[in-house]
């Protein structure tokens, strides 16, 4: 009788899995905040990069951020483990998980040009976007 009961469960549960519906640009993307995604601007004296690091900001402490004068960027860090507590006291194991899964992590990607690593002025957003300016290299920066 228990086999059966597991198996109607388990078929339960596909069955509610297969009624999730995207509709705009829910179902553009992907599922889930992106970890990881990347935009890089350009000033006269700096590059602005924006990394998109979902449920992070908690745990910035265990983010580095090296930044090479050839203008490569590493970002290293671990996605934390959560375990959901609900208000009776249970904690929930996740069925289905399309948000980014616990583990460190690595981002590395090149900006346009030369940079002073010496000069960076990063944050932490309260959207989830780890979010960096740095100087280019040789540039004279205006003191007013």
């Amino acid at each position: 009788m228990k086999n059966s009961e597991n198996h109607h469960q388990t078929t339960t549960h596909s069955k509610v899995i297969s009624h999730v519906f995207s509709t705009g640009t829910a179902k553009q993307g992907c599922p889930g905040p992106p970890l990881g995604l990347v935009d890089i601007g350009v000033s006269d004296i700096a590059y602005i990069f924006r990394v998109s690091l979902p449920g992070i900001a908690k745990y910035q402490d265990k983010i580095k951020c090296e930044i090479q004068r050839e203008g490569r960027v590493c970002i290293q860090g671990v996605v934390p483990e959560i375990a959901i507590p609900s208000d009776s006291g249970c904690l929930y194991r996740m069925q289905v998980q399309q948000l980014s899964p616990p583990g460190s992590f690595s981002i590395t990607f090149n900006l346009p040009g030369q940079v002073d690593p010496r000069l960076f002025s990063p944050k932490f957003r309260p959207d989830g976007i780890f979010e960096v300016v740095v100087v280019k290299l040789g540039v004279r920066i205006p003191t007013s």
